[in-house]
């Protein structure tokens, strides 16, 4: 499913936090997004999921425009963070709730968490904790779940790897790359961790203060590309200050 973004922007007061002519990302690609902290990731993902609405432009999902319809919200998961999720609630209440939102039976949901099990690793299911009383890691968990539990054709997340132990950021990785091979899920993933995400996606924009600064089809280059690139902001701030 294609998502067709054009001329957007949007300001907090002077602070300008998204500033995109145009940014098309192809059905079926996975695509990353990377920049420091005020690049304006969130910001872009937040205006693509019509929550938030920007100064001016147009973001498509397939053939919907997010803020004018409502059926992109039938084919699209999203985990952005926490406040995804309703945390009175178990893990299996909430994910009864969701099912029940996109018409899912018991049946295909408990094929569906099965599938997850080994993304869970018996921390998320069966016990007694509310989703607000689990760990931030674990609510990370059931959050992404949430988003894949009705097979959707675009996944927006949000640092994904972030909170999460190093045998779970590693399933979890094989578990989006899967989803891409086997489903051809147009993916938007953000991450501060540069090795997985070059990992992941296959390409990847970088964006500094609403702009993107590069288009990069993902190489083995890569990594090293883009660390060079944020070693060298880092010196500069740093002259900056001392200046």
């Amino acid at each position: 499913m294609e998502i067709r973004i054009k001329d957007l922007s949007k300001t907090f007061g002077s602070y300008r936090a998204v500033n995109l002519t145009e940014l098309v990302i192809p059905s079926g690609e996975s695509f990353g997004l990377v920049g420091n902290n005020g690049a304006g990731k969130t910001t872009l993902f937040r205006s693509i999921l019509d929550l938030i609405e920007p100064n001016s432009g147009s973001v498509q999902i397939g053939d919907y425009e997010t803020n004018r319809q409502e059926h992109w919200k039938d084919f699209t998961g999203s985990y952005l963070d926490e406040n995804f999720i309703v945390g009175h609630l178990l893990p299996e209440e909430y994910f009864d709730f969701v099912a029940s939102i996109h018409g899912m039976s018991k049946a295909d949901l408990d094929i569906k968490l099965a599938e997850f099990e080994t993304l869970f690793n018996g921390e998320i299911t069966g016990g007694k904790k509310l989703i607000r009383d689990l760990s931030k890691g674990n609510q990370k968990k059931v959050g992404i779940a949430a988003a894949l539990l009705f097979d959707p054709k675009v996944l927006i997340l949000d640092e994904p790897f972030a909170n999460l132990d190093p045998s779970t950021q590693i399933r979890l990785k094989e578990l989006l790359k899967k989803l891409k091979a086997d489903k051809g899920v147009t993916m938007l993933i953000s991450s501060h961790d540069l090795s997985h995400v070059t990992e992941v996606c296959e390409r990847i924009v970088l964006l500094e203060k609403g702009d993107v600064i590069n288009d990069i089809k993902t190489s083995p280059a890569t990594l090293k590309e883009l660390e060079g690139y944020f070693a060298n902001v880092g010196q500069v701030s740093a002259s900056v200050l001392d200046d």
